[in-house]
């Protein structure tokens, strides 16, 4: 699963996993399969990057593993230690609690929220920090959540005795069968409560929407696409006593005029004359940090490309920059002086055999 050798140490291991983490956490990775493969990434790890496990592995296969627990697999990996350096936020805890611990008994929680975040080439290139503004439902300040205006506490419907929902039941004599109907209370539609009078702020719902702007911190090469985890800031939960949901930042880079963005490589534009395509010329080529020369040597051919070795994006995760090419567009000119048309009669009095 690691893709690497069965002799492999610690450091291969290690770095197998970080790299193929990063590649497939679905936080990042929105394609079809790519949680499944997630997770068989890292229990593999799990069990290779522990002596006592990898050699239960090597001597009995899945067997000898099988009995482990999620707490058992995850408990003693230091995960700050292995993507700390990177600022992925993979959320509070471990990375892989969402993924492999049993439902939770308790309220449900609230939806999560996808926001798109355009940034300029620049902040891909150096990170940093972003704002991030958005509205969300927010318990009402006026009746501190409960509805009721004031801040009384509603009071328990008498209709379904608290419980939100109706309950009707009747026996099929001949099959000896109990049959129960389970509706929603139309008395209180399912709450449990009735509040006599409603907050005036929030109309009884016990939320506002609130506008928030939230910092976001972007790594180094942040690739297009991909989505960063804020925990707790998406949707409160539907129950009293539930978790908030969490909101997901999908980094989109804004349009330049200058480059097109292609991973970590740029794509530019570069419109020359016909004479220094025809003799050769330096150019001067806008990079992310300055101008810089580039060498156009002589008979350079229209839709040629030219590299800029090492002047495009950092990639995300390594330490290695993308290029940066540049396209040429050779112009040819549609009004000539009196001279410049003489000189090209010339030179096709020359050419012609």
């Amino acid at each position: 699963m690691l893709g690497v050798a069965k002799d492999a140490d610690q450091k291969a291991i290690k770095d197998a996993f970080r790299s193929l983490a990063l590649k497939y956490h679905p936080d990042r990775n929105k394609e079809p399969g790519a949680e499944e493969r997630f997770k068989g990434i890292a229990e593999a790890y799990a069990v290779l990057s522990d002596p006592k496990k990898r050699a239960e592995y090597d001597a009995r296969g899945f067997a000898g593993v099988s009995g482990f627990s999620q707490q058992d697999l995850f408990g003693g990996i230091n995960f700050e230690d292995i993507f700390g350096g990177l600022n992925f936020d993979f959320g509070g805890g471990s990375p892989f609690e969402g993924f492999f611990h049993h439902r939770r008994s308790g309220p449900a929680r609230g939806a999560n929220i996808e926001v798109d975040l355009l940034i300029p080439l620049e902040r891909v290139a150096h990170g940093g920090e972003e704002k991030v503004r958005l509205s969300r439902p927010a318990p009402c300040a006026a009746c501190r959540g409960t509805g009721a205006e004031g801040g009384a506490a509603p009071r328990a419907c008498e209709t379904c005795g608290g419980s939100g929902r109706l309950t009707r039941s009747r026996q099929e004599k001949k099959q000896h069968v109990l049959i129960q109907q389970i509706t929603i209370c139309p008395t209180c539609h399912g709450r449990g409560s009735v509040i006599e009078h409603p907050c005036p702020e929030c109309r009884g719902s016990g939320e506002v929407e609130k506008d928030e702007a939230l910092t976001v911190k972007i790594p180094q090469g942040v690739e297009e696409g991909m989505a960063l985890r804020i925990p707790g800031k998406g949707m409160p939960s539907p129950e009293t006593g539930g978790t908030s949901g969490d909101l997901f930042v999908v980094v989109r880079t804004r349009r330049d005029p200058r480059f097109e963005r292609a991973g970590s490589d740029l794509w530019r534009q570069e419109a020359v004359s016909l004479t220094d395509a025809v003799l050769g010329a330096t150019l001067q080529v806008p990079t992310l940090n300055g101008s810089v020369s580039l060498s156009m040597p002589p008979g350079t051919q229209p839709g040629a490309v030219l590299r800029l070795k090492g002047k495009g994006l950092p990639e995300f995760g390594s330490e290695r920059r993308g290029e940066l090419y540049v396209r040429i567009e050779v112009q040819v000119p549609q009004q000539l002086s009196r001279e410049e048309r003489q000189l090209y009669e010339r030179l096709r009095a020359i050419q012609r055999p």
